[in-house]
């Protein structure tokens, strides 16, 4: 009230002044908001009034955006520590090898290293001259991008077992820096200092001091097939002279075959050599292992869908077998999974699990999912959480069963990540399932009690199925294979009651325990032609009933993550997306760009469809010009459409003041030579765009006066 009290001071003490004067400040405001409304800075104003819906939404999408980000995080991060993982133990065998022959070696060279002296140059007589311990690392990659973490991590694990390490690469035994580059590298390295002049002395004098002597000193050369020859052997020439003074061993990766030496070395340089081979997984191996652990067992429960799975493989393959570019290529179908799926954030609560993340994430999904219109928000988030639950139980059956049938398939050498292709696709479990399950309704014993006959309809056989493959090796493996076979089933099992227990349950009735199998590995093997045909008959029975477990294993809990419900929160489909990210198409999305502008640009004054209009780019006219012509281009009708609309908006733009006839004939004539030449340069610089980017070629000798498109169509 005090407001109004002191605004009724300060006007006309009568009524009617003050009724006018409030009636007249009302017509204003209304005359006011007229012509605000009709300009553009009142209409921004309008336009972005804050409500409290908007932030809402804003808010919502704010989370939304910090969950999946904070998701993907987690998730690639425990894909890409399992993978390390899985890599180094693959290689911590063939480390520990090395490490002990590095170590046998310099054992061998100490004696003859006993009286170090940093003289210029050692005496080599007949009686010290040693041959260079050389270990030659068959890595069978033949790209090196995988091989660069390998001799990283051999380099650490030698270290950390008291080496002296020096790491070369490739590029260090160039012609152009001769023995000289590799030697100053080698001189950086162990003693952590740059010098002017190269020289073994100084090695020597480093490895005489307290705290340096006493190890072996390790060259390690990536990929020796990449170095000169010429260098590399005058590096080893002159490693084998000093090898008196100082214990050096020599590890060269080898990519081919451990014969490569004999290729590059001279005859001199391989007589100082005292080699011994190791050898590395081979990529098909790791490969597998990688699989098993990041995608089989689902370290992360990040999952991809069939299609997926297939284009995975074959960019391996067609990478000559990098596994770098499979981890890549996995990495970016995580990453457009958790950009595109708004339920993505989901994988990180089920990973993480902690109550304030997992209230908000469940509430924030059951607003985006829209579940149930009709259901309460408590009930659809109980409905979401419990539909998540089941999918986690779904995915830790359907590694199982893979697993299983991977320890079925080792004998013969199956691939796990043909098996896990398999294994996906949703005809294949269709095809599997589309016979009644077996054992259900029944006990087990009693669905093992089956004639040949009702296996051979049980069991689903069809030619070029590697599953199906696996239930006919089953059925011919030996007593003794099969035995282990069982064992293995029983401990990936352990988790999974339903499956562990019929695997006891058909080991009791086998009466094949590891107690009674060991024992009688050798008598079964000897005794295997000398069977009766009863005894035959009893060996196919117990092999039939192992691969009707195995059947009903694949039937009733092999089913793929893209037949699950909610298989979108986990599983990347897209793989269009994928493909053009990895492998990409440069052309055809330079034409996408040029005739989809807008969206890039974000204006909506060019959305009319395929018409070309003046507030358009340069390029994008001409493109969009060119599409009404067929291979060849005529480069003067191109320049006249290209002018006519160009011109539509200089037009529009010309004042209408009045002026003498004469003054505005001299200024039309200058605008229009200016306005010529300026459209003569837009129309020279938006071909020559389009030629760059390949889209048209320039006129020949034969038509000057055309230009002829390279691409058509999208």
């Amino acid at each position: 009230m005090a407001p109004s009290s002191s605004a009724s001071s300060g006007d006309d003490s009568s009524t009617p002044d003050t009724t006018q004067s409030h009636l007249q400040h009302s017509f204003l405001l209304h005359k006011a908001s007229d012509k605000l409304i009709s300009s553009g800075k009142a209409r921004r104003r309008i336009d972005l009034s804050p409500t409290k819906p908007d932030d809402d939404d804003r808010k919502h999408s704010e989370d939304e955006r910090w969950l999946r980000m904070k998701a993907f995080q987690l998730v690639w991060s425990r894909i890409e520590s399992t993978i390390n993982h899985v890599l180094r133990n693959i290689n911590a065998r063939v480390f520990d090898h090395i490490r002990r022959w590095v170590w046998d070696s310099f054992n061998a060279i100490k004696p003859l290293a006993t009286n170090i002296s940093p003289g210029p140059f050692p005496l080599v007589s007949q009686v010290t001259c040693t041959q260079l311990f050389t270990g030659l690392l068959l890595t069978n990659n033949m790209e090196f991008v995988d091989d660069i973490s390998t001799f990283q991590e051999l380099g650490l694990c030698l270290k950390s077992h008291g080496c002296h390490v020096a790491n070369l690469s490739s590029s260090d035994f160039s012609s152009k820096n001769g023995i000289a580059g590799c030697l100053t590298s080698l001189l950086r390295q162990f003693l952590m200092s740059t010098f002017d002049a190269a020289d073994m002395s100084i090695l020597v004098s480093w490895y005489s001091q307290q705290g340096n002597y006493g190890s072996p000193l390790v060259v390690i050369i990536d990929d020796m097939e990449r170095c000169c020859g010429a260098v590399l052997s005058d590096f080893i020439l002159m490693l084998s002279e000093w090898v008196v003074k100082i214990p050096v061993i020599l590890i060269m990766g080898v990519a081919t075959t451990l014969d490569a030496p004999r290729n590059i070395l001279s005859s001199n340089a391989l007589q100082k050599l005292c080699p011994c081979n190791f050898k590395l997984g081979s990529p098909a191996e790791r490969m597998d292992a990688v699989v098993e652990a990041a995608l089989v067992r689902q370290c992360s429960g990040f999952a991809v869908g069939h299609k997926v799975a297939v284009f995975l493989r074959n960019y391996f393959l067609n990478q000559d077998g990098t596994l770098t570019s499979f981890v890549r290529a996995l990495k970016i179908a995580c990453v457009q999974h958790f950009s595109t799926e708004p339920l993505s954030f989901l994988l990180g609560w089920l990973l993480v699990k902690e109550d304030s993340k997992s209230e908000k994430a469940v509430k924030l999904a059951s607003d985006l999912l829209s579940l149930a219109r009709n259901q309460m928000a408590e009930q659809t988030d109980v409905n979401i959480a419990h539909s998540l639950t089941e999918l986690t139980k779904l995915q830790k059956l359907w590694s199982t069963v893979v697993l299983c049938l991977y320890e079925a398939g080792k004998c013969n050498k199956t691939r796990l990540i043909d098996l896990f292709c398999e294994a996906l696709d949703p005809d294949t479990y269709n095809s599997l399932a589309s016979d009644g399950l077996t054992g259900t309704g029944k006990g087990f014993v009693q669905s093992l009690s089956s004639d040949h006959c009702m296996l051979e309809q049980n069991l689903s056989y069809r030619k070029g199925r590697l599953i199906c493959q696996l239930f006919r090796r089953v059925r011919d493996l030996p007593a003794a294979l099969l035995c282990r076979l069982l064992n293995s089933w029983k401990n990936l099992t352990v988790d999974v009651l339903e499956i562990h227990d019929k695997v006891k349950e058909l080991q009791s009735i086998l009466k094949l325990d590891e107690g009674s199998c060991k024992p009688d590995l050798k008598e079964i093997s000897r005794r295997h032609s000398s069977r009766s045909p009863l005894k035959i008959g009893e060996s196919q029975s117990i092999n039939e009933k192992a691969a009707i477990l195995m059947d009903w294993m694949v039937r009733d809990f092999m089913k793929p993550i893209e037949c699950t419900p909610f298989h979108e929160i986990v599983c990347y489909r897209n793989v269009e997306n994928l493909q053009s990210a990895l492998i990409g198409d440069s052309r055809k999305m330079i034409q996408v760009d040029l005739l989809e502008f807008h969206k890039t640009l974000q204006c909506s004054c060019c959305r009319s469809g395929n018409i070309p209009l003046p507030s358009m780019p340069d390029t994008s006219i001409m493109y969009t010009l060119a599409q009404e012509h067929g291979d060849l281009i005529n480069l003067h009708d191109w320049f006249q459409s290209f002018k006519t609309i160009v011109i539509q908006y200089s037009r529009k733009g010309t004042s209408k003041l009045k002026k003498s006839p004469l003054k505005k004939r001299k200024e039309r004539n200058e605008s229009e030579n200016k306005s010529e030449a300026s459209i003569q340069a837009r129309f020279c610089r938006a071909i020559t765009e389009l030629q760059i980017t390949g889209l048209i070629r320039m006129p020949s000798k034969k038509r000057r006066d055309c230009v002829q498109r390279v691409a058509f169509g999208l």
